[in-house]
């Protein structure tokens, strides 16, 4: 036998292990700000792969969609059952800039609507703002008690014939308070929903009616991507305009001499 080594026993592994990285050490925050037209703009913070080589961190967060209570927005659980979805369009430092991408009520609340003895009704229509965005609303409304005290009849069945006018009345006052505004009117007509109040007052000589909401909206087509128009939703501006200073007097000045050239 041969004095020496053994080659086969020192020979290693063909695979040498990987060195496990913890992913979030390569990841950074960003803070969520939602439009001027909510009362509390930080809704909360996300998280993204820092910039490598020509991948860069803002085209992450471009695009991506947040669902926030209303009651977060706004603050009372009263409002708690509607969602504002804001989608990221631009990213200023640290911080992700939104725009209104839709709204929905929760799934726990329209089914508490739905009940015995009353007629649902609902309407959709697609409308175009003023500045180019085409929405489609989904609005949704009950029959109620001409007479809750006096009423006999347990039944709040509309007929056939009220129902489509009902529906009309619908379509008509949606159209109406949407061709009129911009988007961002829109949004505050919906944070109250004035359109519930105004369908209710409308309808109430042909059916009377309780719990109409505008259940949900949705962004069809947005107009081109326009920063300064953001920034004006945020109540910031893209551009410092205006002079950056003003000429001051001194007393017993005078320029000096310049050599001629």
């Amino acid at each position: 036998m041969a004095v020496g080594k053994n080659k086969r026993l020192t020979k290693g592994k063909k695979g040498a292990k990987k060195k496990i990285v913890d992913p979030f050490t390569k990841k950074e925050w960003y803070d969520v700000k939602a439009p001027s037209m909510f009362e509390k703009r930080n809704i909360g913070k996300t998280m993204v792969t820092r910039t490598q080589g020509t991948k860069i961190a803002s085209d992450g967060l471009k695009g991506r969609v947040y669902d926030v209570s209303l009651a977060d927005l706004q603050g009372g659980e009263e409002v708690a059952f509607r969602k504002f979805s804001l989608i990221c369009e631009d990213v200023r430092g640290k911080h992700c800039l939104t725009n209104f991408h839709g709204m929905n009520m929760t799934t726990d609340k329209l089914r508490s609507l739905v009940k015995k003895w009353q007629t649902m009704i609902e309407a959709y229509v697609d409308v175009k703002t003023t500045d180019e965005y085409t929405l489609r609303l989904f609005c949704i409304g009950f029959t109620a008690k001409s007479h809750p005290k006096t009423q006999v009849r347990k039944t709040n069945y509309a007929q056939s014939s009220q129902v489509r006018a009902i529906r009309r009345k619908m379509v008509d006052i949606m159209t109406k308070e949407v061709q009129q505004a911009d988007l961002k009117d829109v949004v505050n007509k919906l944070i109250p929903d004035s359109f519930g109040r105004d369908i209710e007052k409308a309808c109430q000589s042909i059916y009377p009616l309780h719990n109409v909401f505008i259940r949900k909206v949705k962004v069809l087509k947005k107009p081109r991507f326009d920063v300064n128009r953001l920034m004006e939703l945020h109540g910031e501006s893209a551009t410092t305009g205006g002079d950056s200073g003003a000429a001051v007097d001194r007393d017993n000045y005078e320029p000096p001499v310049q050599a001629e050239v």
